[in-house]
């Protein structure tokens, strides 16, 4: 590591600054920014092309980042950057010194490889980042086959989605499609929908999973729409006991999620973890 970046005048870091706080900028040259060395390794592990890697020296010394890194898996150079500029750049401080720029991959419908009984989980219109953070980490732990994102409400790589999903952006099959052509793609695979929503006819956990399986779940502000609803093979519920009548999403899907996986006896699904 030769070149060293001590301004935050620097062409790459006023990048990388962009690419962090604007999804416009991402869209448009496709690359996002991922912080932390389990997240840059779990990227360079799923084929994510790095464009350029910066190491804070005196946060993480040059040997220790080789190791964690090995050279050989790094095709683009790499930076050190001044305390400072790490300073300007992190939103952890305990990310481990390292900053990465990566191009970004949308994927669709067409890409998803699947085992002969899935359990998928369908999210429509899902607006908070860290919601869709956390509901990659409960699909990762649980080992389910494929996430697919209907009219997407909020970026993918947002690096805030990057950083609540631990990573498991990477580790998790993840694709984007319509409403509509999902609706059709689940009909045509022969796929279940089974639709969670306040009014459902059905207890989650009076529900069998077992069969090749969608969990269907809307947005934070209004759930479901009324296509999915009308759509669905079945309306599924959670019992709610207290005052309030609506958890969040991650924490419903947390749920639904680890029933069909407990009634499958906890089996894996997803090739990403075979």
């Amino acid at each position: 590591m030769n070149k060293v970046i001590t301004s935050l005048q620097n062409p790459l870091i006023k990048q990388l600054l962009l690419l962090q706080e604007k999804s416009r900028e991402r869209r448009k040259s496709n690359l996002m920014v991922i912080e932390g060395t389990r997240e840059i390794t779990l990227a360079i592990k799923a084929g994510y092309q790095l464009t350029s890697l910066l190491h804070c020296i005196d946060i993480l010394p040059e040997h220790r980042f080789e190791e964690l890194i090995p050279m050989e898996h790094i095709p683009c150079e790499v930076t050190e950057i001044s305390p400072e500029v790490f300073n300007r750049l992190a939103y952890r401080k305990d990310n481990g010194g390292i900053f990465a720029c990566a191009q970004t991959q949308q994927k669709g419908l067409s890409s998803l490889f699947l085992p002969a009984s899935p359990v998928l989980l369908v999210l429509e219109s899902v607006e908070k980042p860290g919601n869709l953070g956390a509901i990659f980490r409960t699909a990762d732990a649980a080992g389910i086959s494929a996430i697919i994102l209907c009219d997407q409400q909020t970026d993918l790589f947002n690096p805030n989605t990057i950083r609540s999903s631990l990573g498991t952006i990477f580790t998790n099959q993840v694709v984007t499609a319509s409403t509509g052509d999902t609706i059709a793609w689940l009909l045509e695979k022969g796929i279940n929908t089974f639709a969670a929503a306040l009014t459902g006819d059905r207890w989650y956990h009076e529900t069998d999973f077992t069969v090749p399986s969608a969990i269907i779940m809307g947005s934070e502000a209004t759930g479901l729409s009324e296509t999915w609803l009308s759509a669905a093979n079945t309306r599924i519920k959670i019992p709610m006991n207290g005052t309030v009548d609506s958890l969040n999403v991650s924490t419903s899907a947390a749920i639904l999620i680890f029933e069909a996986m407990r009634q499958r006896g906890f089996t894996c699904t997803s090739h990403l973890s075979a």
